[in-house]
């Protein structure tokens, strides 16, 4: 399923669309150039969950966490990482609590050293604006997809 973003506000819009319809824990990865749209779709999807701190790009912290009430959130940017054998010292253990939320931004470079994902997001430029592909890969995405009709 894909989804036309015309602009920024309509990418914040989505983000705040599909945390609505989240009911639990998801792993999604983003994928797309840079630009595309990562980034200020998942600040806008963490916010929409309830983040009440600033939403910083994990560029180079490769991975921030937020707490949700009793949930956790992780955002993490894997864009500099060369190898997934890098991602060991991250403790990336905390990642597959029951219920935790994590997006991952260039999860092509950490193959192997992430929990498996529930909804693949593909970004991609276009002519006007940007688009935005939704893949499911568990129930839990495919509910949400479902839910975004």
């Amino acid at each position: 399923m894909e989804h036309h973003l015309a602009d920024e506000a309509a990418t914040v819009a989505f983000g705040q669309r599909l945390a609505a319809a989240l009911p639990g824990g998801l792993v999604a990865y983003l994928h797309g150039d840079l630009g595309a749209g990562k980034t200020t779709f998942a600040r806008a999807f963490l916010k929409a969950l309830g983040v009440g701190e600033r939403v910083k790009s994990p560029t180079y912290s490769l991975v921030e966490g937020y707490d949700i009430g009793s949930r956790r959130a992780f955002h993490l940017d894997l864009y500099r990482i060369a190898d997934p054998g890098e991602l060991e010292w991250l403790g990336l253990d905390s990642l597959a609590e029951p219920g935790a939320i994590v997006l991952v931004e260039w999860p092509e470079r950490g193959v192997g050293a992430l929990p498996p994902v529930d909804l693949e997001l593909r970004f991609r430029h276009e002519a006007q604006g940007r688009v935005v592909a939704m893949e499911p890969r568990s129930d839990v995405g495919r509910r949400l997809v479902a839910a975004l009709g």
